[in-house]
């Protein structure tokens, strides 16, 4: 699925994982839902505020095998990757901002950064 690197399109691309999520079997309010809904919004806003080119879309890609569900969204900002994917630095305190990788990293049970294949940019994936 492709969205406009716009508050919109990140708040859309999280809808619509949503309703697959459900449509697959895995109901709204479950916590696997609700988890994965969370981890959605993040790595779209993400894309949105550090992955935005203007004039270019990010895209999501969602599935689920019998053992894991994946989300993968790719941004075409190749140079700004996160710097440890195996620690997120925490941000000042009284910062805005700054703990959306680290919810990632504490909600998922794997997540990583690879570079976008064919393409300038870089695909950040988690797992459940």
């Amino acid at each position: 699925m492709r969205f406009t690197s716009t508050p919109r399109g990140a708040r859309l691309a999280r809808l619509l994982v949503g309703e697959r999520l459900d449509a697959w079997g895995i109901p709204y309010r479950s916590p696997a839902h609700d988890t994965f809904s969370l981890i959605t919004g993040e790595l779209c806003t993400n894309a949105v505020q550090h992955g935005h080119v203007p004039g270019r879309d990010f895209r999501v890609r969602l599935t689920v095998t019998a053992d894991v569900l994946r989300i993968e969204v790719t941004d075409t900002r190749t140079e700004r990757r996160p710097a440890d994917t195996r620690r997120p630095t925490t941000p000042p305190p009284g910062s805005e901002t700054g703990r959306g990788l680290l919810l990632v990293e504490h909600l998922a049970t794997r997540w990583g950064v690879t570079p976008r294949v064919g393409a300038p940019g870089k695909t950040v994936w988690a797992e459940l």
